[in-house]
C-alpha cells in the first residue's frame, strides 16, 4: 500500500514508522509545509520521499492527515476533491465533529473516515516520533455509517497494524468524551503551569524543589498551542462544560481550607480515590 502522510510531525511520524515496521506500507510519501520537518522525517527514513499535495494523493492508496485540526477541517474537502472512488482519507485530530462537518454534503464524503488515536506527548516534530506509541491505545472511528464499507476496511486494518484496539463512536460523542478525559487535563496543566510561574519567580527554586508529582501534572503544559488553540477551538462548548465543573469542584476545596471544614476536605479527597478503582482496571 502507498500512503501519503499530510503532516509529518510526532503523530503522522509515529505511524509511518510503525506501518512501516508492519509492511503494510511499500512507499510513503511526506507532505509537509514545514520544510524542517520533512526533511528531518527524510533523514530519519520515517518517509520515503517528500512532495507536494496534489503529486502524493495522486499517487496514493490511503491519505492520511495529521495535521492540526483547524488546518484538518479546512484542507479535507480539497483533499478529497483530488481523490477517486478507489482511494481512502482518514485524519487522526483529537476532535471530530467539526472535521466531520466540514465535509458532510461533500460527494466523495463516503472515501473518509474520521479517526483518533488516542495518543500524544507534550513532545512534537518527526525526531519525537516513535513507532510503539500506539500499541494497546484506543483507536477511534467516528461516524462509520458514513463511510463506504472497503474505505472503512482500510482504516480499520491500519488501526490493526498500530496494535490499538478498535472503539466505535458517533463524532459529537466522542468530542464529548475527549472533552471530559483530554482537553480538560491540558487546561489544567496550562493553568497550574501559569501558577507556579506566577508566584514563583524564582526558577531554579522551582528547578530544585519539584516532585514527580508536580511534574507529572506539568507535563502536558509543554504542549504546544499550535495545537491545543484549535482543538480548544473547535471543542468549545464542551471544554467550557467540563472547565465551569472544573472550577466549581476547585471552588469546594477552597472553601473546605477557608471554613477549616477538615472533614469536608477528607471526603474530598476520599471521592477523588474512586478514580483510582476505574484507571487501574
Amino acid at each position: 500500500m502507498k500512503i501519503s502522510i499530510i503532516g509529518t510531525g510526532l503523530i503522522g511520524g509515529s505511524m509511518a514508522l510503525k506501518l512501516k515496521q508492519k509492511g503494510i506500507a511499500e512507499f510513503i510519501y511526506g507532505i509537509d509545509n514545514n520544510r524542517e520537518h520533512l526533511d528531518k522525517a527524510l533523514d530519519l527514513k520515517i518517509i520515503d520521499a517528500g512532495a507536494d499535495l496534489e503529486y502524493g494523493i495522486k499517487n496514493s492508496d490511503l491519505v492520511i492527515l495529521a495535521i492540526p485540526v483547524d488546518a484538518a477541517r479546512k484542507l479535507l474537502p480539497e483533499v478529497l476533491d483530488l481523490i477517486s472512488d478507489r482511494q481512502t482519507v482518514m485524519d487522526a485530530g483529537s476532535t471530530k465533529a467539526g472535521i466531520v462537518n466540514a465535509v458532510q454534503n461533500h460527494p466523495k464524503r463516503s472515501r473518509f473516515v474520521a479517526f483518533h488515536p488516542m495518543w500524544g506527548t507534550e513532545n512534537s516534530g518527526p525526531a519525537s516520533a516513535v513507532a510503539e506509541s500506539f500499541s494497546g491505545k484506543a483507536g477511534v472511528i467516528c461516524n462509520k455509517e458514513e463511510s463506504a464499507d472497503d474505505a472503512l476496511k482500510t482504516v480499520e486494518k491500519i488501526v490493526e497494524n498500530l496494535d490499538m484496539h478498535l472503539i466505535y463512536m458517533n463524532a459529537e460523542a466522542h468530542d464529548v468524551h475527549t472533552a471530559y478525559i483530554s482537553h480538560i487535563s491540558h487546561i489544567t496543566s496550562y493553568a497550574l503551569a501559569n501558577t507556579v510561574l506566577e508566584k514563583e519567580r524564582e526558577e531554579e527554586t522551582i528547578f530544585q524543589l519539584a516532585s514527580s508529582g508536580f511534574s507529572s501534572t506539568v507535563r502536558l503544559a509543554k504542549s504546544h498551542p499550535e495545537m491545543w488553540v484549535p482543538i480548544f477551538k473547535q471543542n468549545k462548548e464542551n471544554v467550557l462544560d467540563v472547565l465551569n465543573e472544573h472550577i466549581s469542584q476547585l471552588r469546594k476545596f477552597k472553601s473546605a481550607l477557608e471554613k477549616e471544614n477538615f472533614d469536608y476536605l477528607g471526603e474530598l479527597i476520599s471521592h477523588a480515590n474512586k478514580i483510582r478503582g476505574i484507571l487501574d482496571k
